[in-house]
């Protein structure tokens, strides 16, 4: 089966599968009460009160099948490309699971301590980035956008990486606060890292890195599927939300799609979203601490002050989607040539 062939049933049987799950497994949602919890601090979202979580689930269950049923010809073991993709994102999501399952069952409004979740994202963490350092078709070395150079970070790395990835999962979870914002934005940025895995897959060809970059591409565009299909639920007024589940899955895949193709510092660009949604948070914090009480935004994440100023929610997720489109395709070009 050629690639165009795999890629094209990918993103469809993906999106369908999706598509039709929901139907069976939100009322399932439903009847287990897991259901999202609203509170007066942020914005009057109370309407939204007891909407089921942990939907993202099923983007990450049409990922999986569709990663390895639609596989390419040569299968690389222990580093194959969608051993890696599916460690990081599905113990990710593993990590939101409990998140949620204890917010939704144990009806332990706050979740895991921060402790207990940074905890299990730095095993996560770790395990990856030392997975990426010591796989033949990735290593320590990364490609700089706009040019043919690398930069090889030696024994850096790890802790380097370790660090972004911690920071990308925890700023999917931050994005994911608006009903469709964190699945429009992955959809579009997914079938960014598909095209920049397409252009190393045709670069080096016949080579491990080859290989491992066809499956990436596979992978973004099964993941762009998913969140497509979970949209039909999940935009507004959305009827199921993506949980922590959801969103970390979704910072997992980014990561590892970034990691793996050698190009983490893409996300700048990519992932612009997510950032601005951790960055807000930060510069919140330590702007009302270092001014006793005074703020930068009238509420953070920064899609909340938007909220705030007056915009709705779908011209927020609007807004989001243009600028991801926009910086997507300046990564793209990025790597256009080099």
């Amino acid at each position: 089966m050629t690639l165009p062939i795999r890629l094209t049933l990918t993103v469809l049987g993906a999106f369908f599968l999706t598509h039709f799950l929901g139907r069976w497994y939100i009322p399932f949602l439903h009847k287990l009460h897991f259901g999202q919890t609203i509170y007066d601090l942020g914005p009057a979202h109370q309407s939204k009160q007891g909407t089921p979580i942990m939907g993202g689930m099923m983007a990450a269950l049409a990922a999986l099948v569709f990663v390895l049923l639609l596989h390419g010809p040569v299968w690389h073991g222990f580093w194959d490309a969608s051993v890696g993709l599916l460690g990081v994102s599905l113990l990710s999501m593993l990590v939101g699971f409990a998140d949620d399952f204890i917010k939704s069952v144990k009806k332990r409004h706050d979740g895991l301590t921060p402790w207990q979740k940074i905890a299990g994202q730095v095993v996560v963490a770790v395990a990856f980035a030392c997975y990426c350092a010591f796989n033949p078709s990735v290593g320590t070395s990364i490609r700089l956008p706009f040019t043919a150079a690398e930069w090889d970070l030696g024994i850096f790395y790890i802790p380097l990486m370790t660090l972004v990835i911690i920071f990308m999962v925890n700023s999917s979870n931050l994005l994911d606060g608006l009903d469709g914002l964190l699945s429009t934005t992955t959809s579009i940025g997914n079938t960014g890292w598909a095209a920049l895995a397409l252009m190393t897959c045709a670069a080096a060809a016949g080579t491990m890195a080859g290989d491992n970059a066809d499956t990436c591409a596979v992978f973004a565009l099964a993941v762009v599927g998913g969140t497509l299909g979970f949209l039909r639920y999940n935009r507004y007024p959305a009827k199921c939300f993506q949980g922590d589940s959801g969103s970390m899955f979704i910072g997992g895949t980014t990561v590892g799609l970034a990691l793996l193709l050698r190009q983490p510092l893409l996300m700048i660009l990519i992932d612009v979203c997510m950032l601005m949604s951790s960055i807000s948070v930060i510069l919140q914090r330590y702007y009302f601490k270092l001014t006793h009480g005074k703020r930068i935004f009238k509420m953070s994440p920064v899609h909340h002050h938007f909220e705030k100023c007056g915009y709705s929610e779908t011209q927020i997720v609007s807004m989001y989607a243009v600028i991801t489109a926009l910086c997507t395709f300046a990564a793209v070009m990025s790597a256009m040539g080099h």
